[in-house]
């Protein structure tokens, strides 16, 4: 029997060392993806980006101006969702507050411009204190025209 003494450091070291987040420096703009790359990739983070299997992130080409719109909001409401959580834990980054606010009213503008052209596109929308009920009207976001 060996006298090597197993620790819980070894086992956390072992079991979660695998893409450790490397969140040791503040926000800068150049550390930080646009949001169409941190959206397609799934993280805002370049160096948390882990390719596994595929080395070129799925490149997304809208049909028409309505999925190029949603693709819009959806980037950017995923890049101030990948901020915000690299807020939780770092609050005091002013780069990276100032980097959140912008892309929220980024998000908003884009959505503000969907529902101008195509409908409410959330529950919290404005286009919905209409008479009548404009939350059911056709067609979807996913139906062809």
């Amino acid at each position: 029997m060996n006298n090597y003494k197993v620790t819980q450091d070894y086992y956390n070291y072992v079991n979660n060392n695998y893409n450790q987040p490397l969140y040791n420096q503040d926000v800068k703009k150049n550390t930080v993806l646009d949001p169409y790359n941190g959206f397609i990739r799934g993280n805002m983070f370049p160096e948390l980006y882990n390719s596994y299997k595929i080395n070129t992130p799925y490149e997304i080409t809208p049909m028409n101006e309505q999925a190029e719109l949603l693709t819009y909001v959806d980037a950017y409401t995923f890049a101030m969702i990948d901020l915000n959580l690299y807020l939780d834990v770092y609050p005091n980054d002013k780069e990276a507050l100032q980097l959140f606010n912008q892309y929220r009213t980024q998000a908003e503008e884009y959505i503000k411009k969907y529902e101008s052209k195509f409908g409410p596109l959330l529950l919290t929308s404005n286009s919905l204190n209409t008479f009548p009920w404009a939350w059911n009207k056709n067609p979807w976001p996913w139906e062809k025209k």
